[in-house]
């Protein structure tokens, strides 16, 4: 059985007669009744009575024409839906990104772009840091990740970079530095200083060492946090200066201020990664939404 015994049988049964429905189906006469015969013998039963003017429907006609219909109706659906997932307008994607990355402004128009713009995808958001994320991508159980790259390319993987973003300084407000406007990275040179662990490549961690040695010092660590908020807290708490990405600073906590970096201003990347290969129309249109956003 095929879609198109399908159509001939409803068209037939609308029409009520088989001259009328090959002319509207555009065949001839002989071989719609030749295709319905096929469909009797194949379901094993008449569809139609055959009158000498028209056509009507039989029992087991009657009973098909209902189920029939539904198959249709269930074709064009099908279609629609492989229409729509080939243009990326509908289906599932995966989106890891790292806890920083959440607050960077391109980052959250980008997402927002895409949902406007393609509302039934249905996307899914997960936070952690960079080498969990580059595991769950390569493992492909992420579909795209907002990392914080090197300057060089990751195996495997498409990098669309964002512009880079400057560094400042997460400070006690009740320390001596918070009353300066701004402050060079020589300042902190003998203040501790809280750092992220060191990642792959240039990691924000290497990002601020290479800073601070180009300042002539070696900075002093005094607490090394996973992730950018609990080093919000452990600044909040005094126990040290956090350098950290600019926009960092839409985070408001209570007890810390943000001062910028006036000389040797360290820079923050951020980059959506994807799998090189097969680009599926829903990462093409994220992509185009990232551009966008840029």
């Amino acid at each position: 059985m095929e879609l198109r015994h399908i159509r001939y049988f409803l068209a037939v049964a609308e029409e009520q007669n088989f001259t009328r429905a090959a002319a509207r189906l555009g065949i001839g006469q002989p071989p719609l009744s030749q295709q319905i015969r096929d469909l009797e013998r194949e379901l094993g039963g008449a569809l139609f009575h055959r009158l000498p003017h028209g056509a009507e429907l039989t029992e087991a006609g009657a009973a098909f024409l209902p189920e029939a219909e539904s198959i249709l109706i269930a074709a064009a659906r099908a279609r629609t839906a492989v229409e729509r997932a080939t243009r990326g307008e509908a289906g599932r994607l995966a989106i890891g990104l790292t806890g920083s990355a959440a607050f960077h402004p391109i980052v959250t128009q980008t997402i927002r772009d895409f949902r406007r713009r393609w509302p039934d995808a249905q996307v899914t958001l997960d936070e952690a840091n960079t080498m969990r994320l580059l595991d769950q991508l390569k493992r492909e159980e992420l579909d795209a990740i907002f990392l914080r790259p090197g300057l060089e390319e990751l195996e495997g993987l498409r990098l669309l970079r964002l512009p880079d973003e400057p560094m400042l300084a997460a400070i006690p407000n009740s320390h001596p530095l918070a009353k300066a406007a701004g402050l060079a990275l020589g300042d902190l040179a003998r203040e501790p200083l809280i750092l992220f662990p060191p990642a792959i490549g240039l990691s924000l961690y290497h990002e601020v060492l290479s800073a601070c040695r180009q300042a002539g010092f070696d900075p002093i660590t005094a607490q090394v946090a996973p992730q950018i908020s609990s080093a919000l807290s452990l600044v909040a708490a005094e126990l040290g200066i956090a350098i950290v990405p600019q926009s960092i600073a839409r985070i408001s906590v209570k007890g810390i201020v943000y001062r910028p970096i006036t000389d040797i201003v360290p820079v923050a990347r951020l980059a959506l990664a994807t799998r090189q290969g097969r680009e599926p129309a829903l990462l093409r249109n994220l992509a185009q939404s990232l551009q966008r956003a840029i």
